[in-house]
């Protein structure tokens, strides 16, 4: 593991310290869970910029639109055996 030093504001640091107390944990895990769920945040927020991107592409709503009729279909034929 490697070791890393940062700066935060004072308050910011007493909640951490007030919160550790509480939890009874370390403030480097909390700061370590907190900083994984911050950085599957901005993943997900990546996702969703770019179905809403993909939303306006006329080409791309195109060919899904092509990929849920051939489901269907798909669906219609297994139905039929």
């Amino acid at each position: 593991m490697t070791t890393f030093t940062s700066s935060l504001p004072d308050s910011l640091l007493k909640k951490l310290a007030e919160t550790a107390k509480e939890y009874g944990l370390p403030k480097n895990r909390i700061i370590e869970m907190a900083l994984r769920i911050y950085l599957d945040q901005l993943k997900r927020a990546r996702y969703i910029k770019s179905y809403q991107r993909a939303a306006q592409d006329n080409e791309i709503f195109s060919m899904a639109e092509e990929g849920v009729a051939e489901y269907f279909k798909q669906l219609k034929d297994f139905e039929k055996q």
